[in-house]
């Protein structure tokens, strides 16, 4: 009988082992073609990408910005790679990467002039703008013209075209200025219908940050400190428009005040109103445009149509990298985004990642000055003193330490900018915001709903005090609260000795109350007005280097693979892949967004109360 049944399971064996076989040929088979693919790319890239990279004399340097200009890109070169393989441009482009560029240009004899095309920049705040239009000045004062062409062109888009010598929009187009909104949700009715408890605990009149979580309205505070600096933001932007275009401010303002009824007498024809009322200096559809450079002496493009042309992206990779200079120089810091405790990726302030960054700065024989580039709302109390520690410790070590302030730099952004030599802002920056608030949210409301119960025994008043499960005891609620007014005191009282005012004097300008640049200027609380360029001059000068110094970005160190990855984007191996039909599926590069963005409260711990100095401050 043995003997019967041996063959049935030894050819079972067999079958099992053939089924793993297949399955492990399979693994392997979708491992080692892509990568196979990946090589052949690369490798045909480096036959061709050293023609790739050239640029040829009188040629255009035409910008498309894709997405937000930010300080530091957040995207890994992996996912840049994959976003530009399947046809999905990145959807951010660095400030340093623009301007450097259009730096360079106005020096560069083989470009003529630049062709601005703004349609899908998703313009965040006005500071880097501001930079991008003060390098776009400098491009026309060297004697080149820059020139604007777009669809629809909403106001952050126009903020940069009115640098130009001609703005040009599509007649089927327009410009749309339509002022300054910061609308919020509440979700007070929301989280007493699932019964959640927030407890709020905060110091500071105007610290509206979590305002929605306890109210279903904008607190009178609110508005009235909302109002004083989008006021001042949106007088910043019509001041500068009309300076441009040789308009007059309160033109200006009557014009966009007056839009709704200026549309319907124009019959809907934006274009033409826009024209009419001087936001740009004619009408060409994208043919029209490229007519008119040919007329205007550019060259025909390669192949005969179009105009001779290099885009941004790769012209940033024919410039040579001043890290790579050396000797001592200026070495920069980006803090941008979220302050959150612990390590973060590029593009994000982690409480440990961004003070091993200084720290690495400043125990580095090249580091003769440091700028700290920031351009955060703020985020983790705890996260931001480890900054601000490591920013007051490089002082100490006798490096001068100056902060550059971006879009916005408040609440906890302001925190770590407050001890440097020097801090320039834009007029158009977002700061201030001194203050801090704690939140605590507990459910015995939401258990109570569905049935649940909870108790038990506790050996101390505080044991047990942040089960989420059980109301908060007021007892414990007054001493959060006085820890809370303990912070509150020592960013006030820190704010006052670095900037060499007496407590009183910060208090009555704090209370959580945002400013712009200009308006932190006339308060003290920012040095001077400027962009990233000047404050690395400021440091350079302050560390005696004289006029010729490299400029080292100090960030998270990449590998050779990530490195190549990272000047993908429109060159070589990206265009043969292209041009023979090769495409990555789009989802691919969707991947990485798949997860929703990191708010506030995603970083929030349960079981403890979280406290924060954060600024909910960006208009739209």
């Amino acid at each position: 009988m043995a003997s019967q049944r041996q063959p049935g399971f030894w050819n079972f064996l067999c079958s099992f082992g053939r089924g793993v076989n297949i399955v492990r040929l399979v693994i392997v088979n979708l491992v080692f073609f892509p990568l196979l693919f990946i090589v052949l790319l690369i490798i045909a890239s480096m036959i061709i990408g050293g023609r790739a990279e050239r640029v040829a004399d009188n040629s255009v340097l035409v910008i498309k910005p894709e997405g937000q200009i930010v300080e530091q890109s957040s995207l890994s070169p992996v996912q840049r790679a994959l976003a530009s393989m399947s046809g999905d441009a990145p959807k951010q482009i660095q400030l340093r990467d623009i301007v450097g560029s259009i730096d360079a240009a106005a020096k560069d004899s083989r470009i003529t002039r630049i062709l601005l095309l703004p349609d899908h920049l998703q313009a965040g705040g006005f500071a880097a703008l501001h930079e991008v239009g003060a390098a776009l000045d400098r491009f026309r004062a060297a004697g080149k013209p820059v020139v604007v062409w777009g669809a629809n062109l909403d106001q952050g888009q126009y903020y940069l075209a009115a640098h130009a010598d001609r703005v040009l929009i599509d007649p089927q187009g327009g410009v749309m200025l339509m002022g300054l909104a910061n609308y919020r949700l509440f979700y007070k009715d929301l989280l007493d219908k699932l019964g959640v408890d927030v407890h709020l605990f905060r110091v500071g009149q105007f610290k509206s940050a979590a305002e929605p979580y306890i109210l279903d309205h904008a607190s009178p505070e609110s508005k009235e400190a909302d109002g004083f600096w989008m006021g001042g933001l949106w007088d910043e932007y019509l001041a500068e428009v009309a300076k441009l275009r040789k308009i007059d401010v309160a033109q200006l303002r009557s014009d966009i005040n007056g839009l709704p009824d200026a549309i319907a007498k124009a019959h809907g024809d934006l274009g033409q109103l826009s024209l009419d009322q001087h936001l740009v200096d004619g009408l060409a559809t994208q043919d029209e445009l490229e007519d008119m450079m040919r007329k205007e002496g550019v060259p025909a493009g390669k192949s005969g149509h179009g105009f001779r042309q290099v885009s941004l992206t790769s012209y940033v990779t024919t410039l040579p990298d001043p890290s790579l200079q050396t000797g001592g120089g200026v070495s920069v810091v980006v803090a941008e985004g979220e302050i959150t405790a612990g390590k973060q990726p590029p593009g994000q302030i982690g409480g440990e990642s961004t003070a091993a960054l200084i720290r690495a700065a400043r125990e580095s024989r090249k580091t003769k000055a440091l700028v700290l580039r920031v351009n955060s709302p703020g985020g983790e109390v705890y996260a931001a003193e480890q900054i601000r520690r490591e920013v007051e410790l490089t002082k100490q070590a006798g490096i001068p330490v100056v902060v550059s302030m971006g879009d916005v730099a408040a609440s906890g952004g302001y925190w770590i900018s407050m001890n440097a030599d020097r801090i320039y802002a834009e007029p158009n920056t977002i700061t201030g915001s001194i203050g801090i608030f704690g939140m605590y949210f507990s459910v015995p409301g939401t258990l109570d709903k569905i049935g649940v119960k909870s108790d038990g025994v506790a050996t101390g008043p505080l044991a047990g005090a942040f089960d989420i499960s059980r109301p908060l005891d007021p007892k414990v609620g007054a001493v959060i609260q006085s820890i809370i007014d303990k912070g509150y005191h020592d960013f006030v009282g820190n704010v006052a000795k670095a900037r060499g005012k007496d407590y009183e004097a910060i208090n009555a300008i704090a209370q959580g109350r945002v400013w712009t640049g200009q308006q932190a200027l006339e308060r003290g609380l920012v040095d001077q007005m400027g962009g990233l360029g000047d404050a690395i001059a400021d440091a350079a000068n302050r560390a005696k280097l004289g006029k010729d110094y490299p400029v080292r970005y100090i960030e998270t160190a990449t590998g050779a693979f990530e490195q190549f990855l990272a000047g993908l984007n429109d060159n070589a191996m990206i265009q043969v892949a292209q041009n023979v039909g090769v495409r990555l599926p789009p989802w691919l590069a969707q991947l990485p967004k798949m997860a929703p963005e990191l708010s506030l409260l995603r970083n929030a711990q349960s079981g403890r109360p979280n406290v924060y100095a954060y600024c909910f401050c960006v208009p739209h």
